[in-house]
């Protein structure tokens, strides 16, 4: 009898799979911000230089399924590089060869906002015009919030009075009763920073309808159930949600107490987040506005940036996780058209996968995975050798934390 079962497992053994563990292929650790640093130019390059140069509209290479996409391209495209890339700016001009990189982005951005709101330039884009300009108008004065110190106080005086007047043109527009809220939310905080004052009804609304009705447990319900099943809580919500309660902390307003159980939130979508990262670099297509790209990790970024990861997760782990990502999609140009423009889709051009409100401009809220580069390169996430991310540890048979939710 143990002959037979020997000669069975033998018969079964020649049918088994060798078990090749997952390897990711190890480079040197400051080679990923280089990368990171390089792709940031490669997506915003030629928006940021014809804007300035008041060929935006010219040049730019638009797909849309509407004429109204068509006519906010132009706005998006340019909110949605700067808002991703602020962070980065932020840090400010060094000897480094990336410091002096960087103070030719700020001059860039500083005279390409200069064009954006100046009526007399074929690209005065930075103008109100119900509805889909409070959308960027908000992620433009997220960007602004995100980069006070570079851009927002070096701007002329006369651009930072038209940007004002601008921010407040946006209170003609009712937003819809959903993520939208934020976008009047987000501005009115830009406001209260910029100039100590807003509408105070416009700012807490949004905080009060995401904290008392739309959270329940791990989602936001803004839209209803569905809206768990898109990637908008990272996208949007979470993100504006931190930035404005900062503010409100800020400035003492009550409301402004909710924002340690927000990081809490927060975080924990993070971590939900890097578990979506599968060991090759892919995650989940699935949801609406998926040709957002690596927008999707906007809420990781960011979370990382505010340095408030759960404990259980290394920074180098997201790192090494999101730097996999941006190589999936934009080491080779095959999301990009042979001028340096983004193309409608997910990895290629793939135009039936963007819904009908989606244009070319809309895509660039893909800078928004961007933010994490606004850790100085001496801080851990750029200096700590490469680490596994959750689910390349998983399927290598690593040790792996289980997946936990926040008990309140």
């Amino acid at each position: 009898m143990s002959n037979k079962i020997f000669l069975m497992s033998k018969f079964f053994g020649r049918f088994k799979k060798e078990e090749i563990p997952v390897m990711e292929e190890q480079v040197p650790v400051w080679e990923d911000r280089i990368f990171w640093v390089e792709t940031l130019q490669k997506i915003a390059l030629p928006v940021l230089m014809n804007l300035k140069k008041d060929s935006l509209r010219k040049n730019m290479i638009i797909e849309s399924s509407s004429p109204e996409g068509e006519k906010f391209a132009y706005l998006e495209a340019f909110a949605r590089v700067f808002n991703g890339i602020a962070p980065w700016l932020e840090l400010g001009p060094d000897e480094s060869e990336e410091g002096r990189l960087r103070e030719k982005y700020i001059d860039l951005t500083i005279k390409a906002i200069s064009t954006a709101v100046n009526p007399k330039k074929n690209d005065y884009i930075l103008y109100t015009e119900p509805k889909q300009s409070l959308v960027d108008m908000a992620l433009f004065a997220q960007g602004l919030l995100r980069s006070k110190n570079q851009i927002w106080l070096n701007l002329p005086m006369d651009v930072q009075a038209k940007v004002t007047e601008e921010l407040k043109n946006t209170r003609i527009i009712a937003p819809y009763e959903n993520h939208w809220l934020l976008y009047t939310s987000m501005i009115e905080a830009a406001l209260l920073e910029f100039t100590g004052e807003c509408d105070m009804e416009r700012l807490v609304y949004a905080v009060h309808k995401f904290r008392d009705e739309w959270y329940i447990g791990d989602a936001i319900y803004a839209d209803g159930p569905e809206f768990t099943k898109n990637y908008y809580n990272s996208f949007i919500i979470h993100p504006m949600l931190n930035d404005i309660l900062m503010v409100m902390r800020k400035y003492r307003l009550p409301d402004g107490e909710f924002l340690d159980v927000q990081f809490m939130r927060s975080s924990r979508l993070a971590s939900q987040l890097e578990r979506y990262i599968s060991p090759e670099g892919t995650f989940p297509v699935i949801g609406k506005s998926i040709s957002y790209r690596t927008g999707v990790f906007h809420t990781l970024s960011q979370v990382a940036l505010l340095r408030i990861l759960p404990r259980n997760i290394e920074v180098a782990q997201v790192r090494s996780a999101l730097t996999k990502v941006l190589r999936n999609i934009f080491e080779g140009n095959q999301n990009f058209t042979n001028g340096g423009w983004l193309l409608l889709g997910f990895n290629g051009h793939q135009v039936d996968i963007a819904e009908s409100d989606i244009n070319t401009g809309s895509l660039y809220i893909c800078c928004s995975i961007f933010l994490a580069l606004g850790l100085d390169s001496n801080d851990p996430f750029w200096s700590d050798e490469f680490a596994e991310w959750t689910s390349l540890k998983a399927w290598n048979g690593h040790v792996t934390n289980k997946d936990q939710s926040i008990d309140f």
